[in-house]
């Protein structure tokens, strides 16, 4: 018998008692977000994520539980549910159970892809499941207390907004603050916020609570999911949220759709570069000025000079112990405007 493996993506799914099939339904019934079971047929096997986190192997012939998405990377994969033909070829688009055709990927990224054949859509208890099943439930009022956010984004994915939060979550809880976490826009992946969690952050959230599978999106839909997402941190009542704004706001993810909603917030903006000259373009492409700059763009004296010279910004490595002071002293002034901080 098959060996069935629920990826990540299905974390937000209550299972527990239900009767799992599957059923192939027309390719015209397809739908992003829909839960698929596809059968690994590449011959060294891969990783997936599972839904509490942690990584496992599978083998030719095992079945995944995975959702219909699209990503659009610049760096890792490319690819589109709506690319994948009648035949039912598909691949691992994330290993959190992303699933769809790939259509660029980067040599270096291309040992991680999962070569699937789609098997059918889910069914609990005779009942096909689609991400939107499971959604957070959206807010009936607005809520008496908006949680102030400090805000990271990046020039592009991998530039050091994931260290970047988990040091500022460690930093802040060290300051006796309440932390909650959360990621508003990038694609389906536990590990971002698992970090936050374990950094300290007594709750987290992401899109895919929301019911989306990456925020590869219409405006209007990923503007839903993050209210979902707000609604659920204002609940929490915490001090302060960390928010990541995955891959960069120019980037198909919406990041701008999600900083115009974020708004009046955030207190402090940090912007993660992947090099000193990286900064100005942001600043340009962006029409953000961010408080501080950290990241690859922080990680030597020379670089921290030339981002000051280049943009007037202060560079500052939150990986490094002797600059946590400096950290702790930004995040207490801008925190000096929030009434009761």
């Amino acid at each position: 018998m098959s060996h069935l493996v629920w990826a990540s993506v299905t974390r937000i799914v209550d299972r527990e008692g239900a009767r799992v099939t599957w059923d192939r339904r027309p390719r015209d019934q397809w739908r992003s977000g829909d839960y698929v079971v596809a059968r690994v047929d590449r011959p060294d096997g891969g990783l997936i994520e599972a839904p509490d986190g942690h990584r496992i192997d599978v083998e030719p012939g095992d079945m995944v539980v995975g959702v219909l998405g699209t990503r659009r990377a610049t760096l890792e994969v490319v690819g589109d549910w709506a690319e994948v033909g009648h035949d039912g070829v598909m691949q691992t688009l994330t290993r959190a159970g992303l699933f769809g055709s790939v259509t660029s990927v980067a040599s270096f990224a291309r040992p991680y892809v999962v070569d699937l054949t789609y098997q059918g859509h889910l069914r609990l208890d005779g009942a096909f499941q689609s991400m939107s099943d499971w959604a957070l439930a959206a807010p009936a009022r607005p809520a008496d207390r908006r949680t102030p956010a400090i805000v990271l984004i990046g020039t592009s994915m991998s530039s050091g907004k994931t260290t970047t939060a988990r040091v500022l979550i460690r930093r802040l809880t060290g300051m006796g603050l309440s932390v909650a976490g959360a990621k508003l826009a990038g694609v389906a992946r536990l590990a971002d916020t698992l970090a936050m969690r374990d950094s300290g952050a007594r709750a987290t959230w992401d899109f895919v609570d929301a019911g989306l599978p990456s925020t590869v999106a219409a405006p209007e839909v990923v503007t839903r999911a993050s209210e979902r997402v707000l609604a659920a941190v204002d609940a929490e009542r915490a001090d302060i949220l960390v928010c990541e704004v995955g891959a960069s706001p120019l980037e198909p993810y919406r990041g701008d759709t999600v900083l115009d909603l974020l708004g009046d917030r955030i207190v402090l903006t940090v912007l993660c570069a992947s090099d000193p000259y990286a900064v100005v373009g942001a600043i340009e492409a962006f029409g953000v000025r961010p408080d501080v700059v950290a990241g690859r763009a922080a990680a030597t004296s020379a670089a921290r000079a030339l981002v000051a010279r280049l943009s007037g910004l202060e560079a500052l490595d939150a990986t490094d112990p002797q600059r946590w002071s400096r950290l702790e002293e930004i995040v207490e002034d801008a925190l000096g405007s929030i009434d009761g901080a």
